[in-house]
């Protein structure tokens, strides 16, 4: 990717911006689309990383089954690329379950929900639009923030989706193996693990006589183990279309395969062994590395000795003591964010970079959209 910035006609762009090299974008995008096909897997992607009509187009035109989102608001824009949404998250309040009916009546719109309320909820406003939402029941199988835990009780609510049939559509199972975080190849066990508790309650769905028809899972770090939950229909990474520091540090990816860099510039050289640039919290976020948290804010690229120390919202300050060589006023430097989800909600466009060297605007058309 270097090279492919030095060369590209960046030098009047102003900063700090958000850059994306549309060829590692392609390249991660058949990547993972080639692996699902081996193993008869659907991609459905969650938009909440790049939040980009354009983005959520290419996922779809290399073979993705649909796009997953996080909130109604990114439903309704990404609807224009996208026929088939699932909303991966739980509708409680009355003012999003409406808006979910009234967009389920012009798209394919599934909705993951982990209680009786959320079901009231979503078969109330289905009624009152005359539209049907497609169900997943939210399973907990070992990360412990939505879900439910017993197979019994996924059981027991989907059953009682099927007394909403008039309003709601049981369409299958949804999971998120967010705690399975060790490298690729300790993952295996873990995730057979969660493969029989999925297989523990489909079992007692078809005894019950309901039939399951999706079975919806995955992440990032675990995109490329995904076969060893053999009763997963599709999955659903977010980060893998840029990458990250914490897929890097996670060992899930190499930083040729990092798509997405902030440019920034060098604005003070005063204080020894530092430099200022204009990347602050307001443009790279303020995670830390998961896997490494003293690693510093994101890696500089031009500079790998580098450590960025500390953000303020307007200044980052990075430590360049043990750099062979050092950045000069005036100079722009990329930087690899820890987390590119919250990074991209922090900028109103991107520039895209494209196989030429040239870059064109692209609005984050999601960006914001926290309803």
């Amino acid at each position: 990717m270097l090279d492919r910035l030095k060369s590209a006609k960046l030098q009047q762009i102003a900063t700090p911006c958000l850059v994306i090299d549309s060829q590692i974008v392609r390249q991660n995008l058949e990547t993972l689309q080639q692996y699902a096909r081996q193993y008869n897997l659907l991609v459905r992607p969650h938009a909440k990383t790049h939040k980009s009509l354009r983005i959520a187009r290419d996922q779809i035109n290399v073979g993705s089954r649909g796009i997953s989102v996080a909130k109604v608001g990114e439903a309704e824009v990404l609807s224009q690329s996208c026929d088939d949404l699932l909303i991966a998250y739980p509708a409680i309040d009355n003012q999003r379950c409406e808006r979910i009916a009234r967009l389920a009546g012009k798209v394919t719109l599934r909705v993951a929900v982990d209680s009786r309320e959320g079901v009231d909820a979503l078969a109330r406003a289905a009624k009152q639009q005359g539209t049907i939402i497609g169900i997943l029941i939210d399973q907990d199988v070992g990360f412990h923030r939505t879900g439910i835990s017993s197979p019994e009780e996924v059981v027991r609510l989907a059953l009682y989706v099927q007394k909403h049939s008039a309003a709601l559509r049981l369409d299958g199972i949804f999971f998120y193996p967010g705690h399975v975080t060790v490298a690729a190849d300790e993952q295996p066990s873990l995730l057979q693990e969660i493969d029989a508790k999925l297989k523990t309650t489909l079992q007692l769905c078809r005894e019950e006589g309901i039939e399951i028809d999706i079975v919806s899972g995955g992440s990032t770090p675990t995109a490329f183990q995904s076969h060893y939950v053999t009763c997963q229909t599709e999955i659903r990474p977010g980060t893998y279309v840029f990458n990250d520091m914490n897929t890097v540090r996670g060992g899930f990816c190499s930083i040729d395969q990092c798509a997405a860099v902030v440019i920034t510039t060098v604005v003070s050289t005063a204080v020894s062994g530092k430099v200022v640039v204009d990347a602050g919290t307001k443009a790279l976020a303020s995670d830390r590395n998961w896997i490494d948290p003293e690693s510093g804010f994101g890696h500089v690229i031009e500079y790998p000795e580098a450590k960025i120390v500390r953000l303020s919202e307007e200044h980052g300050e990075i430590d360049i003591s043990e750099c062979p060589s050092q950045p000069s006023l005036g100079e722009t430097v990329a930087i690899i964010p820890n987390h590119i989800c919250p990074c991209v909600n922090l900028h109103d466009s991107f520039h895209w970079l494209d196989e030429a060297g040239e870059s064109e605007r692209v609005p984050v058309d999601c960006r914001g959209m926290l309803q």
